[in-house]
């Protein structure tokens, strides 16, 4: 082993003693290992350097991969959240639609139902205006048959008056005239003015219900002789009677 007090007094020796030989030369050579340290240093720093660079560019390149990853994740976000807000639209837009169709079907469910009550409303009038129809034909059908009885009843009658009102009619100077209305006839006298013979008086018989009335007369009578005649016509039904009695009114009136 090297002994640093030997190194140490040899070199104060060979310092006081310049001339004298040399210690060293005699001493072996010693072989510290400084260039294979150094070597293995360089190697070491090599290492070390590759192993740095190595780390270094790891570093950056995960760097690089995680701002690639931020961004890729940034874009992904800012895809996402205008999906998101496309969703949202569209979904704003379907509620809106839905409340629009809600509105329309409550409104068509309304019309329907207001239709519904009219059909109803309708069908109850048709079915009223149905019954009022059939009573009304039958009401016809009883009127007409009633007049089909009376209009025979006054054939028979009139079978029976014909020759009789032949004679009234001349006896009484006395002709009969239509009024114009259904169930009135007009009963026209002459040869009751002395001064003047064709003179004409006259009054309407209204035979429409069962009671007969006089319904005008012309000239002026008293309405309660006329008021008999008629009551004595309704009683008995003779027309002869009743017609030569208006006659003798009139006359009276005349003079």
């Amino acid at each position: 082993m090297f002994e640093p007090s030997l190194s140490a007094s040899a070199m104060r020796a060979s310092i006081l003693t310049a001339d004298a030989p040399s210690m060293a030369d005699s001493l072996p050579s010693i072989n510290f290992g400084f260039d294979d340290l150094r070597d293995r240093m360089a190697r070491f720093t090599e290492r070390f350097d590759i192993f740095i660079a190595k780390g270094r560019k790891q570093v950056l390149e995960e760097r690089n991969r995680f701002r690639i990853n931020v961004a890729e994740l940034q874009e992904d976000q800012r895809l996402k959240t205008k999906e998101i807000e496309h969703l949202a639209h569209k979904s704003s837009s379907h509620a809106q639609i839905v409340d629009k169709e809600a509105a329309e079907t409550a409104e068509m469910h309304a019309a329907i139902t207001s239709i519904t009550q009219q059909r109803d409303a309708r069908a109850q009038h048709r079915d009223r205006i149905r019954i009022d129809i059939a009573a009304v034909r039958k009401q016809i059908a009883q009127r007409l048959s009633a007049q089909q009885h009376y209009a025979k009843a006054l054939d028979e009658q009139a079978q029976l008056n014909t020759p009789e009102l032949d004679f009234w009619q001349t006896y009484l100077c006395m002709r009969i005239e239509g009024t114009g209305t259904v169930d009135r006839l007009r009963f026209v006298f002459t040869h009751v003015d002395e001064k003047d013979w064709e003179r004409e008086v006259c009054f309407d018989l209204d035979t429409e219900k069962k009671d007969y009335r006089v319904a005008s007369i012309k000239p002026k009578v008293d309405a309660e002789q006329i008021e008999r005649c008629v009551e004595r016509l309704n009683s008995n039904r003779d027309l002869g009677q009743f017609l030569k009695g208006m006659r003798d009114l009139l006359t009276t009136a005349v003079k």
